[in-house]
């Protein structure tokens, strides 16, 4: 439950999150298992363990789980298979097979193997903060995030969301906090960031490397390179990499605060579940809140 990445969005406008109407929406899009012949199957799961719900909630904020199963066919089973159908069909008709023959075929062998193959789960949490008319989806990449948006798109019937955009470019306020030692006092840099040049193949990526060192340093006061990414810690809360796009990746939290419920019985899974939840979204709400400021706000959309 708790978020390895944040990728935040903004609702344009505001919508109103009446539970049950919102439990009815989603389950048109509940997830399913594959069938035999199914290739992938992608809906909303229930958060909370044995229950139906397909939301957990408590006060203004909610937490969805889309679930994402796919029967994994290595390519060269495929390709393997598929060969050994041309050359025969081939050889018995004494003739080289069209391009649509060929994929018609392929198409035959993926769903002769789709009963035997293997299947990987996803499971992609979005936490929607009704009070700051917020999303969040815990995703390393945009279309994954998209997908998850999409989906609930699909459910609600409307979800006018766009990214959520800082006022002052963030590249230009990593490189200045690194290059004018002016972090906000919330904040410790940590040895870890990528710089980038003009062009988009100029990339150096420094691990365990302090960024004071002079030629770090020499490159972002010349201005031919800026910070892109930069490892933090907040507060001996959490850690995690601030990208240029306003994601945050590679959450970690202190193990001081995964602790705190500690008190709280193992067996009482949804009391723990529910005390997890209002830990870590009091935390990257105030993060999301500390972060905002830093970086001049939000963007003006025209």
């Amino acid at each position: 439950m708790w978020f390895k990445n944040l990728m935040s969005y903004r609702l344009t406008k505001s919508l109103e999150w009446d539970l049950t109407q919102l439990q009815t929406q989603l389950e048109t899009c509940r997830f399913h298992p594959c069938g035999v012949q199914d290739q992938s199957k992608f809906g909303w799961s229930a958060p909370l363990r044995g229950s139906d719900l397909l939301y957990f909630s408590v006060g203004k904020q909610i937490l969805l789980v889309a679930q994402k199963e796919e029967k994994m066919l290595p390519a060269n089973v495929v390709k393997r298979e598929l060969a050994h159908r041309i050359e025969s069909l081939e050889e018995k008709e004494n003739r080289k097979l069209k391009k649509n023959e060929k994929q018609t075929l392929k198409d035959d062998v993926v769903m002769n193997l789709l009963p035997r193959a293997f299947s990987k789960n996803q499971y992609t949490a979005l936490w929607i903060d009704t009070e700051s008319g917020l999303l969040h989806v815990d995703a390393a990449s945009a279309k994954r995030a998209e997908d998850v948006l999409a989906l609930l798109r699909k459910s609600l019937g409307s979800l006018p969301v766009v990214p959520l955009a800082f006022a002052n470019e963030p590249s230009t306020i990593l490189t200045d906090w690194i290059t004018q030692d002016n972090l906000p006092h919330w904040l410790i840099a940590l040895e870890e960031a990528e710089l980038r040049g003009s062009q988009e193949d100029s990339v150096i990526r420094c691990k365990k490397q302090p960024l004071e060192n002079e030629d770090i340093l020499a490159l972002l006061q010349e201005g031919k390179k800026v910070v892109s990414k930069l490892a933090l810690e907040w507060e001996d809360t959490l850690t995690f990499v601030f990208n240029e796009d306003g994601s945050l990746k590679r959450l970690k939290f202190a193990d001081s605060v995964r602790e705190k419920n500690e008190d709280i019985s193992k067996e009482d899974f949804a009391q723990r579940f529910d005390a997890d939840f209002v830990l870590m979204t009091g935390i990257l709400a105030k993060l999301t809140e500390n972060l905002l400021e830093a970086f001049g706000g939000e963007k003006v959309r025209l």
